[in-house]
């Protein structure tokens, strides 16, 4: 059975929020922003999409494409 995160069931304060900003706009994996918020995954992606941050990668050119 995986261990419960730190915050399990805290209420996300504000300096969460700004640290789960500044780590989406790095780029940083979900996973990583999780383990370093002390949150699951899926709390990143629940939180992030209430505050309409974006996780998305945004150093990747679309369908893989390279200027010839």
């Amino acid at each position: 059975m995986a261990k419960t995160p730190t915050n399990h069931g805290k209420n996300w304060t504000s300096s969460d929020v700004s640290q789960l900003k500044q780590l989406a706009r790095q780029n940083t994996p979900t996973r990583v922003i999780g383990l370093k918020v002390g949150r699951t995954a899926a709390a990143v992606q629940q939180k992030a999409s209430e505050e309409n941050i974006s996780l998305k990668p945004t150093n990747q050119s679309p369908y893989n494409r390279r200027k010839s």
